[in-house]
């Protein structure tokens, strides 16, 4: 199977050359200072991540139509929905290494840039995986399925169970020299001729690791919404952007949306479901042997205004019912 893509090679030149841009416009001139991340100033930049990426998202409807835009706004959407269980982990992290406000920023950014070469790195293995072996969305779509219902099923226990990352802080400082002992957001140090690393290199690989282990869920979904690698990275890449800020607006917040797992146990559970229907259910081996029917349930397509309706409505509902009844402290 050849996955077609609307991604021109000037398209993603362009989407990549803005992406570093901004990169390096955040860290090398709006923060250079470390600084503590106040409401305010989160609230405003994740307004405009998000504003950025709706608007990507129009020019992808005045470009390619309505079909593609919807794709990659219900691409975001999971994504960023998901990316909720990322910063109850981040808060996690940071918290049990004790690191100051004022760093935070530093360690967040190279937690992001680090997010996005590897999901790059798993959006082309995964799509390569699909294209060689088309049965491989069964595996993803049956992946997808039982995590949603395991999801269900534990509730908002499944989001802590990741959120431990003291063994890899136990193998970093088997492994490596660390040392707390620094005044700057810095990863690395030299001392009497020796390398060191600082507590946030620690820290940055455990959010790394954290990070790896959702993208095993968050991008399987996507796989379900779209199968177009420039629609699948763009969205995904627009999400994690907006992430750092989204993490300094909800960290004394977080909590509070008990219901949001369930929320997110049902979307994973209905893309799962939606991968499978979309392929069918065959039986051409067996009926080749005159033992059953050339399939036993035709492929079942969900128009994707449907699956944007569903995921949005889905979504709204966990967090509206989450402020309503807040948990209990």
């Amino acid at each position: 199977m050849e996955l077609y893509s609307v991604g021109t090679p000037g398209l993603w030149f362009g989407f990549l050359a803005a992406v570093l841009l901004l990169l390096i416009i955040d860290v090398g001139v709006l923060h250079r200072q470390a600084h503590r991340v106040r409401f305010r100033e989160a609230l405003g930049w994740s307004v405009f991540w998000v504003a950025l990426s709706l608007s990507f998202n129009g020019y992808l409807a005045a470009r390619f139509g309505s079909e593609v835009a919807l794709e990659f706004l219900a691409a975001y959407l999971i994504e960023k929905s998901l990316s909720v269980d990322n910063i109850f982990v981040f808060v996690v992290v940071l918290r049990y290494m004790k690191i100051r406000p004022e760093h935070a920023h530093r360690v967040l950014f190279a937690g992001i840039v680090g997010a996005l070469v590897l999901r790059g790195i798993f959006i082309f293995v995964g799509l390569s995986l699909i294209e060689m072996f088309r049965w491989s969305l069964y595996v993803f779509g049956g992946f997808l399925l039982y995590t949603g219902l395991r999801l269900l099923w534990s509730g908002e226990a499944e989001a802590q169970e990741g959120s431990d990352g003291s063994f890899v802080r136990r193998q970093a400082e088997r492994w490596l020299r660390v040392t707390n002992e620094y005044d700057e957001p810095i990863f690395f140090l030299r001392r009497d001729g020796r390398l060191w690393v600082t507590t946030l290199f620690v820290t940055l690989l455990m959010i790394e690791t954290a990070d790896v282990i959702f993208a095993l869920d968050s991008i399987p979904a996507i796989f379900g919404i779209s199968s177009d690698p420039f629609i699948i990275f763009t969205s995904n890449v627009c999400a994690v952007l907006g992430l750092r800020a989204m993490f300094f607006l909800l960290e004394q917040i977080i909590d509070r949306f008990r219901y949001l797992s369930y929320g997110l146990g049902l979307v994973l559970a209905f893309v799962g479901a939606k991968m499978i229907l979309a392929e069918g259910l065959g039986g051409l081996g067996l009926h080749a042997l005159g033992l059953g029917p050339a399939a036993w349930l035709d492929p079942i397509h969900v128009p994707i205004g449907w699956s944007l309706a569903l995921v949005g409505s889905v979504l709204t509902l966990s967090i509206l019912a989450s402020l309503l009844r807040p948990p209990n402290r």
